[in-house]
């Protein structure tokens, strides 16, 4: 897809509003203590802050695995963000994918709360690339 500058502003613009507002759903699910639902939330809240990156940067991306493969072939290899962010987005999205799809999987509180905090980090750093 070929965007002008304007409308891939307003993409990267969209991106990061869907991001924040995506993060602010964690605490309504948190009181709820509906864990497999902030797992969904968690990666949801990166992936369109890693999507709004991508889409900044003119990196063409068509899945959630391609945003995974440009995460780690544009920044992490790159040295721009660390590995240790590669994994962390990695783990979301896996974590993720079993509390959608897995019947025999339920995400709990002692495997999502840490990772509550660890995702706010991750978007602030992700998003801060962009300004």
């Amino acid at each position: 897809m070929s965007l002008n500058d304007e409308e891939r502003q307003i993409l990267v613009n969209l991106e990061k509003e869907k991001a924040l507002n995506t993060y602010a759903e964690i605490d309504i699910l948190r009181q709820a203590g509906l864990w497999n639902n902030i797992a969904n939330r968690l990666y949801y809240a990166a992936f369109h802050a890693v999507s709004a990156l991508l889409i900044h940067d003119r990196h063409n991306f068509g899945s959630h695995q391609g945003a995974v493969i440009g995460l780690h072939n544009y920044y992490v290899r790159t040295g721009i963000l660390s590995k240790e962010d590669g994994a962390f987005y990695s783990q979301l999205q896996t974590m993720r994918e079993k509390s959608d799809y897995s019947c025999t999987y339920y995400a709990t509180e002692e495997d999502t709360a840490p990772r509550i905090e660890q995702t706010k980090q991750f978007i602030n750093k992700v998003l801060a690339l962009i300004e």
